[in-house]
C-alpha cells in the first residue's frame, strides 16, 4: 500500500546535525576529552597508588563517622571491598568509582545552578521539563552515538552519555526542593532585608538540602547504571567486565562482575542517604 504521508528524512537531519557540531565546534571537544581525559587518569593512578588495606581502613573509618557510628555498616563494607579485592577486580572498581563520581560531579556542578533557576523562573521551568523528558526517556543507548561523535572511543563519552543520562533527577529535585519551601519562611527573610543571594545560601539552600541530595543520591545510582554500557564504547572498569562476559556467555564472571557493581552501588547509595539525613 502507498504511504500517502510525506517522508520527512528526520535521521539525515540529525546525522548532519551532529556533523556540523563535530567539525564546528571540534575546537572545543578535543580540550575538554584531553583535559578530562587527564583528570581521570590522574584520580585513577592516586587510587591504585593506596594499598587496597589503606583504602578499605579509610573507607571504614568514614562509614563509622557517617553511619550514626555504628559498627555493623563499617564492617558490612569490609567485607564488600574484600571481595572485589578477592576476586581481582580492584584496579576495575577504581576505574568505575572514577567515572560514576566524575559524571555525577559534572552533574551537581551543572545541575544544582539550572534547578534554582527553574525555581526562580516559570517560564525558564516550562522550557526545561520537556528538555529533562527527553534525556530521561531516550534509550540511553543512543547517547553513545553523538558521544563517540564528539570525543571518541573511552572513558569521556562514558562520562558525557552518563552525564546526560543521569542529570535530570538533580535538576529536578533542585527545582522542587526550592519550590516547596513555606512560603512564609521566604517572606520573613525578605522583611528581615535578605537580598536575594543571602535568601538562597542561607534560608533556600538549607531548606532544600534534603530534596537536593535526593536527587543527587538518583544521580549517582543512574550514572553507576550506566557503567556497563559506557563499556560498550570503551570505558574501563567493572562494566567492560559485564560486557565481555556477555560476549563469551561466561555466566560465573558475569555474575562476580555484576555484584561487585551491586556492591559499589549499595557503599555510595548509604554514604548519600546519610549524608541526606544530616
Amino acid at each position: 500500500m502507498e504511504n500517502l504521508m510525506p517522508n520527512f528524512p528526520v535521521d539525515d537531519w540529525v546525522s548532519d546535525f551532529v556533523s556540523w557540531l563535530t567539525d564546528t565546534f571540534q575546537f572545543i571537544f578535543d580540550p575538554i576529552e584531553v583535559g578530562l581525559s587527564s583528570v581521570m587518569n590522574f584520580i585513577i593512578d592516586i587510587l591504585t597508588a593506596i594499598p587496597p588495606v589503606i583504602f578499605i581502613l579509610a573507607v571504614m573509618v568514614l562509614t563509622f563517622f557517617f553511619m550514626k557510628r555504628t559498627i555493623t555498616a563499617p564492617i558490612l563494607v569490609a567485607l564488600g571491598l574484600l571481595f572485589i579485592y578477592d576476586q581481582e577486580l580492584w584496579a576495575n572498581m577504581l576505574s568505575t568509582l572514577t567515572l560514576v563520581l566524575i559524571s555525577a560531579l559534572i552533574s551537581v556542578v551543572l545541575g544544582v545552578p539550572l534547578g534554582i533557576l527553574m525555581s526562580r523562573n516559570d517560564r525558564f521551568e516550562a522550557v526545561m521539563k520537556p528538555i529533562l523528558d527527553f534525556m530521561q526517556t531516550m534509550p540511553a543507548f543512543v547517547y553513545l552515538i553523538p558521544a563517540v561523535a564528539f570525543f571518541g572511543i573511552g572513558m569521556v563519552p562514558g562520562v558525557f552519555a552518563s552525564f546526560i543520562f543521569s542529570a535530570p533527577p538533580t535538576i529536578r529535585l533542585t527545582n522542587l526542593g526550592i519550590r516547596q519551601i513555606d512560603p512564609e519562611l521566604t517572606e520573613a527573610s525578605d522583611a528581615f532585608g535578605t537580598t536575594a543571594m543571602q535568601k538562597l545560601l542561607k534560608v533556600q539552600m538549607p531548606l532544600a538540602q534534603p530534596t537536593i541530595m535526593q536527587g543527587i543520591n538518583q544521580t549517582i545510582m543512574l550514572a553507576l547504571s550506566m557503567v556497563v554500557i559506557a563499556s560498550m564504547i570503551g570505558a574501563p572498569g567493572l562494566g567492560r567486565d559485564v560486557l565481555s562476559a556477555l560476549q563469551r556467555a561466561d555466566v560465573g564472571t558475569g555474575f562476580v562482575a555484576g555484584l561487585s557493581i551491586v556492591i559499589l552501588a549499595i557503599i555510595i547509595d548509604r554514604f548519600t542517604q546519610a549524608r541526606s539525613a544530616k
